[in-house]
């Protein structure tokens, strides 16, 4: 079964991936605190938001098209050196935003104008980062699983012994350099592992501009520039609103909570990206497609489900292990959280139909709403209840958000 399959490659991938992230987060916990954690998050988000505006939000679009097109397409390669310009004048213009701004965005960001320079780092090197996940989202497109978990294994392994080691020597200063430089140079160990491959010619990248694939890829990158700026986005304000209110300790508290979600569920969601956004770009037939969904929910939701009741039973010593006593404050964090993660995956589902099918303004009326709902319902739940409160929004939002999933895709698998 090709959902197993991939769901065993992109296990093994994100496996290494998780355990050479637990090991930076422990020495980030260990060296810099939970302060400097939720420094270190606000720092990811922002970089997220500025990744996708700098990709000009196209990577789902890239996807979609080349699963669409098949590998011995002709369009391939009008296809890839559309993307490719458009990611290249988008990264340049962003990169050059947050250079000009970086005083004005380490003070926003990290309380503090001595980060600029990180900032500055960041605006030369976003155009590798684009191009790396541009090329990871062309072996997406092309279903090469085997190809892709071996890249990101290679960049684990060396995210993992980079940054551990600046952590260690130069603590914040070391984890957020390691954030702006480490994909930059994986960028060039991926032109070497892929300098063998059919696809991956440069007159693939290089050919003309055209406005038809230009557009198509436009609806896509509305989608994603709606996530990226309501996702991390979001984040921020909740994180900020928790620091100023709570404390910024409160604030890292939280962003260890969301770390360890966000951790067990990569796995998931890592084979929702590699498999069922092409292979529900692929169908066009409902009953295939429910088919498909119902075999999905079959094989993740049981997964979700065991994944988050074993970690809301051993949450002692998972705190123990990844960070250290200091954070034993959040253990009141896990039953909503997790609460929280399993109506987030099964909504999740259901709302790659949306990315697949190109629902273009019904995808961004959703995040748009979603990520407000869950805003404000934060800021109320934490000022009424306190840190518990920012998981009780996120458990209610998510809810919610499932039940007005089934209403807005029912049309396309019932």
């Amino acid at each position: 079964m090709a959902l197993i399959k991939t769901s065993i490659l992109s296990f093994i991938a994100t496996a290494i991936k998780l355990s050479s992230a637990f090991i930076i987060n422990k020495a980030i916990s260990i060296y810099i605190g939970p302060s400097g954690l939720a420094l270190i998050g606000q720092f990811q988000n922002f970089s997220q938001l500025s990744m996708v505006f700098a990709q000009g939000g196209i990577a789902t679009g890239i996807i979609k098209c080349t699963a669409e097109y098949g590998k011995d397409s002709k369009r391939l390669p009008i296809l890839f050196s559309t993307a490719t310009r458009i990611s290249c004048y988008a990264s340049l213009v962003v990169g050059l935003a947050v250079i000009i701004f970086a005083g004005h965005a380490s003070q926003l960001l990290l309380k503090s104008e001595e980060y600029g320079y990180v900032f500055v780092i960041f605006g030369f090197t976003i155009i590798l980062f684009v191009l790396n996940n541009l090329l990871l989202s062309v072996l997406n497109g092309l279903k090469e699983v085997k190809l892709w978990a071996m890249i990101n294994i290679t960049q684990s392994v060396y995210g993992l012994i980079f940054t551990s080691l600046l952590v260690v020597f130069l603590g914040l200063d070391g984890a957020l350099i390691a954030l702006v430089t480490n994909q930059s140079i994986i960028f060039f160990i991926i032109i070497w592992l892929l300098r063998k491959h059919d696809v991956f010619k440069l007159p693939n990248f290089t050919a003309k501009f055209d406005k038809m694939e230009a557009r198509k890829l436009a609806g896509f990158a509305a989608m994603a520039l709606t996530t990226a700026a309501t996702g991390p986005a979001s984040h921020l304000i909740v994180r900020n609103h928790i620091g100023e209110s709570l404390g910024w300790e409160s604030a890292g508290y939280w962003q260890a909570i969301w770390y360890i979600s966000s951790m067990y569920l990569m796995v998931v969601t890592s084979t929702l990206g590699i498999y069922y956004l092409p292979r529900l770009s692929e169908i066009s037939d409902r009953f295939e497609l429910r088919k498909e969904l119902w075999q999905g929910y079959a094989i993740i939701l049981p997964i979700v489900f065991v994944a988050a009741l074993s970690i809301f039973l051993l949450k002692d010593f998972i705190i123990l292990v990844l960070f250290t006593e200091e954070f034993m404050v959040m253990r009141e964090l896990f039953l909503w959280q997790l609460v929280g993660d399993f109506f987030k995956l099964a909504s999740f589902l259901l709302a790659y139909i949306m990315l697949a099918k190109a629902l273009v303004k019904t995808f961004i009326v959703t995040e748009v709403t979603f990520s407000l709902s869950y805003i404000l319902l934060s800021i109320w739940f934490v000022d009424n209840y306190g840190l518990v409160g920012v998981t009780y929004a996120f458990a209610v939002n998510y809810m919610v958000y499932l039940v007005v999933m089934i209403f807005v895709t029912r049309k396309h698998w019932r």
